[in-house]
């Protein structure tokens, strides 16, 4: 009888919290159905700022912030499926409950987010730069991908994964998130230094071969068999358009800017350099790259010009507004709500894939005679964290029925933690590397 009357109280709790809520909400947007993106992008900003106010203040990078306030007003978040049971004021075709409601529209203002940092990155590191770290950026680029792909792969079968879940979920966890590592090097003034140059560098090229890989796992999924004809296209496009903004591009787009800014007049300015921005991006997907190699390629032509500085102080405050969508609107994706039905299988991979990250990029280093400083710091910049690519890599998984749902949730889990323990790997290199040179001296 207890227990009857326990549930009752339990489902009266409930049933008050749901229309408490609903009421409330309705009364703060009374004239804005919830359903509209104006209402969704007003929660995330109130919030977002709450959140990561908080966050700032106990010392912890932005990031995980914005990727915890996204958890709490997801549509997945189990504080909202437990306070609004019945369906509350949102419910998304994700199946979950919760304040949020416009998911594809976020996503769409997510991957804004994505093109406009690396675009603000790119003004940072001319053709100079560029050129002095190419060789060993694909060389330490490709081996440390490579070898964590192979490792994670038998390591995640090994686990009790199927071939294609592991095979998915490895290329997931080859690659580094550039959008959490060069956000991370922002936030702690870094974004300039050697080994950050030489970081960019190798993110560009895991991009690039990213973009390889969706389409050869597609083809693993859909026909059985890897398309080498598709791989070879896709690196001589990629190839080609690298090769072509810096042999082309630099001569038309730098004097165009510069005579843009030669009228004074800011907001000219402004769209102008946004077009060349989004241009490209537009430009490095039409021919089947990913838009962040299009807008770094565009941040790149931007810095030859004289006014990259003042186009970069004008872009800035735009980019970091939509970077917080993004991190955002990623913790609303993830459900971890079922976290303890794969936390171990997490927590392994997370462990495996980290240290493979670290080795390969360490022995990458090494083969291409770095500096001990220089490739230990790198190391531990890459070794970490999982993002925007895994995600993506596991959603078209996921899309196309080739493999467990529940990939997604996993790889989320493994982004949210990997961004998290991020900053401490950078600061460990920064305290491990003097060790060292104390002891050579």
């Amino acid at each position: 009888m207890q227990s009857i009357s326990l549930q009752l109280d339990t489902s009266e709790i409930h049933s008050s919290l749901n229309t408490t809520v609903t009421s409330l909400i309705e009364q703060i947007t009374p004239e804005l159905p919830h359903a509209t993106f104006v209402t969704d992008l007003a929660f995330i900003m109130i919030i977002g700022a709450v959140v990561t106010l908080a966050f700032f203040k106990i010392r912890q990078p932005l990031i995980i912030g914005y990727l915890f306030a996204g958890m709490l007003i997801g549509p997945l978040s189990p504080f909202w499926s437990w306070v609004l049971p019945e369906g509350g004021p949102s419910t998304d075709a994700l199946g979950g409950v919760g304040i949020l409601s416009n998911i594809s529209a976020l996503n769409l203002f997510a991957e804004i987010g994505v093109i406009l940092l690396l675009f603000v990155i790119g003004i940072e590191f001319p053709y100079a730069k560029i050129k002095s770290i190419g060789r060993v950026a694909v060389g330490v680029g490709t081996l440390g991908l490579f070898l964590t792909l192979g490792v994670v792969f038998y390591a995640a079968t090994a686990l009790g994964l199927g071939f294609l879940d592991a095979l998915f979920i490895s290329a997931a966890l080859s690659i580094s998130s550039t959008a959490i590592i060069v956000k991370i090097l922002e936030e702690m003034g870094r974004i300039k230094n050697e080994s950050s140059i030489l970081v960019l560098g190798i993110l560009i090229v895991e991009d690039i071969i990213a973009v390889i890989l969706i389409s050869s796992l597609q083809s693993i999924a859909l026909v059985g068999t890897v398309s080498i004809e598709s791989v070879i296209i896709i690196a001589l496009v990629a190839s080609g358009l690298i090769v072509g903004t810096f042999t082309i591009g630099t001569r038309i787009i730098p004097p165009l800017i510069d005579k843009v800014a030669a009228a004074e007049h800011r907001e000219i300015l402004l769209l102008s350099v946004l077009g060349v921005c989004f241009g490209y991006a537009l430009l490095a997907n039409i021919v089947g790259l990913s838009v962040a190699i299009g807008a770094f390629l565009a941040g790149v032509l931007v810095a030859e010009s004289k006014s990259a500085e003042v186009a970069k102080l004008l872009s800035s405050p735009i980019k970091d507004m939509f970077v917080a969508i993004f991190f955002i609107s990623v913790g609303a994706l993830m459900d971890v709500s079922e976290l303890e039905n794969y936390i171990f299988i997490a927590i392994a991979l997370i462990a495996v894939a980290t240290g493979m990250k670290f080795g390969g990029n360490l022995v990458g280093n090494i083969v291409f005679r770095q500096r001990r400083g220089k490739a230990i710091r790198s190391a531990f910049t890459l070794a970490a964290p999982r993002g925007e690519f895994s995600i993506v890599i596991v959603k078209v998984g996921v899309d196309i029925g080739a493999v467990s749902a529940f990939l997604f949730p996993l790889i989320g889990i493994i982004s949210i933690v990997t961004a998290f323990i991020s900053p401490f790997l950078v600061k460990a290199g920064d305290k491990i590397v003097p060790m060292l040179e104390k002891k050579d001296v």
